[in-house]
């Protein structure tokens, strides 16, 4: 029997501190036999990842997946270019939006989705030194705002 539901495999978290997420899309990924085992291992990395359109196809480079131990001869380069699986209209959709507005595609998570991979891609705009310093600092004032209000209420 199939497990059903999903499972967060791997994490961008550079992404949401380096880009503003403006919105996300779901893809699969083209992936070979030892890559699945690799993934399941959790041997993937989506830090320095990105996504791009090349003739109509959307692909992710980048993105490192480890070699499968057991794998032998089978194992493919662990940097290798993967095709990303969406609708011909998304892509078209979403190669006019990155050319007229220069927004970025970024790999956010890879999870299983009744046990198919899946990426969840987000349509990203570069964030300044000054807007990650805010977060920074929103994020420390509600860490401080949470201390005090614990302490308060023992």
């Amino acid at each position: 029997m199939r497990s059903k539901g999903t499972k967060t495999i791997a994490e961008n978290r550079k992404a949401r501190h380096d880009y503003f997420v403006l919105e996300t899309y779901e893809a699969g990924i083209e992936l070979v036999g030892t890559e699945v085992k690799s993934i399941r291992q959790g041997g993937v990395n989506l830090k320095d990842s990105w996504c791009s359109i090349d003739k109509g196809e959307l692909f992710v480079r980048g993105m490192h997946v480890s070699p499968y131990e057991k794998g032998n001869i089978f194992n493919r380069d662990p940097l290798r270019v993967r095709k990303l699986l969406m609708h011909k209209r998304e892509i078209n959709k979403l190669y006019g939006t990155l050319k007229q507005e220069g927004l970025s595609l970024i790999p956010l998570s890879l999870y299983f989705k009744d046990s198919k991979v899946k990426v969840q891609v987000g349509l990203c705009k570069g964030k300044k030194l000054y807007d990650k310093r805010a977060d920074i600092a929103k994020r420390d004032a509600a860490r401080e705002i949470d201390r005090s209000m614990k302490s308060r209420n023992r």
